[in-house]
């Protein structure tokens, strides 16, 4: 069993093993693709391949779609060379269930790959001639949040771009050339505001290249357009770890072969195969100056702005993120290495029902298009329990500082902005934060040295431990508010000198904890 277009001919020998394979005609799929280019995406990885790739093959699949995805890569071009290329740009999707189960299929709706690059040159020419045709309505983006920096503007130029977002503005403003065309550019990336963050990128492209004369007058006027250029904001949600050894041997056993993963120069893990979560979500701005594609008919929710900040912060502040981080920390103090694995410690799982459901569902704001309640159930009863996700405490505690004033310091501010609601009944959220503190001295509740993760301040706050946490918890951008002023450095400290009593303090004051909420 080849994952080549010649491989999967045979369909019998693919279906004998429960593998979903496309039921459109790819061949007039890509045809058409190439005439008339609707969607193309930036971002190879892992949750492009889980999330948007799948729900186009469903829609080509019940003919709500003809025509398929382009793709490109814009940032480590092994991805498109040594991966997709060889494969026809076939991949597959291992859905991993919570009951234990696994569903297969061959994802089949991309019908080129191309890289972002100027010296490949057919390639960038292919994607100026996709630029300025009529026919695009979206371009999306999974490159990271550091996709999204940018380094010397002034040292990049329409004709000879260099970063990402350099490649970005120089690619739009063909279709600025091509009669200003509209077209909806689409982060789909996991960071707050993530439209504002590509619009603020081309827009300073956009006004260095016009300040210098490099652009026609008027394109910096056309990226600041809503009515032409839109930049919408968009909540994603979907868990894709790094393909899973488990996993291949899983597909290996079917009589798949070719399934060698490849780690490009940049350091980039990629697999012919992807494997995630059934869970997904995707609510996007409804700002599309093109028209855009049915996604709804996929699942995928349209909103307006208002509608994708409440979900956003909904996630963030209260139902899934704050869990992971909690349950992360614990999880590296306790010696656990797998997240789902902490689930089954009815210590953790008071306190992370604690968490979610008393002291941070009093503050979100409804979004009204997903129940917070709903959304928290699936968390904590499907989503992070599910024994097939790979998902490590140790990955989770990553850049930890750099998520907690958002994760716990906008819920602590929702308290302290109510009358009817008191901060100092919080009991899991400053616990939390005593458990970092706690982190920070690497060392596990066992007396066991371990690595910590990284962190861009780890030097800092690591200096601050055990002696000097005061200074600490006084830092409004660690924790999101001064901790003094909103009454909640006292239980922290206190917890924290609990924690830190010696071998076994970490489960004692766990477990006193479940015990005084109960």
């Amino acid at each position: 069993m080849q994952l080549t277009e010649k491989g999967i001919a045979d369909r019998s020998l693919w279906e004998a093993k429960a593998y979903g394979l496309p039921s459109f005609d790819r061949e007039a799929v890509e045809k058409a693709t190439r005439a008339a280019p609707f969607w193309i995406h930036f971002g190879a990885g892992n949750i492009f391949r889980a999330f948007q790739a799948n729900i186009v093959q469903e829609l080509l699949n019940e003919k709500v779609l003809d025509r398929g995805l382009v793709l490109a890569g814009i940032h480590d071009y092994e991805t498109i060379e040594k991966m997709y290329r060889p494969h026809d740009n076939l991949s597959i999707l291992v859905t991993l269930k919570g009951d234990g189960t696994v569903k297969k299929t061959v994802i089949a709706s991309i019908m080129e790959s191309l890289v972002a690059d100027r010296k490949a040159e057919a390639d960038w020419s292919r994607l100026c001639d996709i630029f300025r045709s009529p026919s695009l309505q979206m371009v999306s983006f999974t490159i990271t949040e550091k996709g999204y920096a940018l380094d010397d503007v002034s040292a990049e130029e329409p004709a000879k771009p260099e970063s990402s977002m350099g490649k970005i503005a120089a690619l739009l403003y063909e279709r600025y050339l091509a009669g200003a065309l509209p077209l909806a550019l689409v982060s789909m990336d996991n960071c707050s505001h993530n439209g504002d963050r590509l619009f603020a990128a081309v827009n300073a492209f956009a006004e260095e290249w016009e300040k210098r004369g490099l652009c026609r007058k008027g394109f910096c006027a056309y990226v600041g357009d809503k009515a032409k250029v839109s930049f919408p904001w968009t909540m994603i949600d979907k868990i894709t770890p790094r393909p899973d050894a488990k996993i291949a041997k899983i597909l290996e056993a079917d009589g798949v072969e070719g399934l060698e993963p490849v780690i490009t120069a940049k350091k980039t893990y990629v697999a012919p195969f992807v494997n995630a979560e059934e869970c997904q979500y995707l609510v996007i701005e409804d700002a599309f100056p093109n028209g855009r594609p049915a996604l709804e008919k996929a699942g995928i929710y349209f909103a307006d702005r208002a509608t994708v900040g409440k979900v956003e912060k909904m996630k963030v502040c209260t139902c899934l993120n704050p869990l992971h981080t909690f349950l992360a920390l614990a999880g590296c103090l306790l010696g656990y290495t797998l997240i789902a694995d902490e689930m089954k410690d009815p210590d953790l799982l008071c306190l992370v029902k604690r968490l979610g459901y008393d002291e941070g569902l009093p503050v979100v704001v409804d979004p009204g298009i997903i129940s917070p309640r709903d959304f928290i159930d699936e968390v904590v009863n499907i989503r992070i329990p599910n024994p097939f996700m790979p998902d490590t405490p140790q990955r989770i505690a990553c850049d930890t500082s750099q998520k907690l004033p958002i994760r716990f310091g906008e819920t602590i501010k929702g308290y302290m902005k109510r009358a009817d609601l008191d901060v100092t009944k919080l009991r899991v959220l400053p616990l939390t934060f005593a458990l970092w503190l706690r982190y920070l001295m690497a060392v596990d509740d066992a007396g066991k040295a371990f690595e910590l993760s990284p962190d861009p301040l780890l030097e800092t706050v690591r200096a601050a431990v055990p002696g000097a946490i005061a200074q600490l918890l006084h830092r409004a951008d660690i924790f999101g508010v001064d901790l003094y002023e909103a009454g909640l450095a006292g239980r922290v400290s206190d917890y924290f000198a609990r924690l830190s009593a010696g071998t076994g303090a970490v489960r004692k004051l766990l477990k006193d904890v479940c015990r005084e909420i109960a």
